[in-house]
């Protein structure tokens, strides 16, 4: 049986930190989805098909991850692919408390689904998709916390405005 995870979120826009757990849940999954979440009441950032664009892009080096987009509830699009884990990220306590409701939620909603936390590296504990918006739309130096794609969508989307 192969070990499909799903790793969802918002990632608008995709950071360092994003890119590393994908990184290492592509180590432990025979395939991993990243899945942008698509939610319609919210104003994004970055397009939904940017964030897409820039997450296959930043992941084309890793052979069992793909890029999906889904909207709805999660466990009905985990279902809906038949994997039976959620890959997520933890920065901090924080972090600990949203994503524990988060995965009792999802266990409730469907019981066969198990979530995986992935410690942030050191170095990527601070960063949040919140700060590059912040930073980039301020003028500050964004490039060192996104992936380079990333930064070229950023600049882009900075030059429209």
């Amino acid at each position: 049986m192969r070990r499909l995870a799903i790793y969802p979120g918002s990632f608008d826009p995709p950071t360092l930190g994003h890119l590393d757990v994908a990184e290492r849940a592509a180590q432990l999954f025979d395939e991993v989805i990243v899945a942008v979440g698509v939610n319609s009441a919210k104003s994004p950032f970055l397009t939904d098909e940017e964030r897409v664009d820039c997450l296959k892009e930043c992941v084309k080096h890793l052979p069992n991850v793909s890029v999906d987009s889904f909207s709805g509830l999660l466990v009905d699009y985990v279902r809906s692919k038949s994997a039976r884990s959620v890959v997520r990220g933890l920065r901090a306590t924080a972090d600990f408390e949203y994503e524990f409701q988060m995965a009792m939620v999802n266990r409730r909603l469907a019981s066969e689904v198990e979530t995986v936390f992935f410690m942030t590296k050191w170095e990527y504990n601070y960063l949040t998709s919140s700060i590059v918006r912040e930073v980039a739309t301020l003028g500050g130096d964004f490039e060192t916390l996104v992936p380079g794609p990333v930064a070229e969508v950023i600049h882009r989307t900075l030059r429209k405005r």
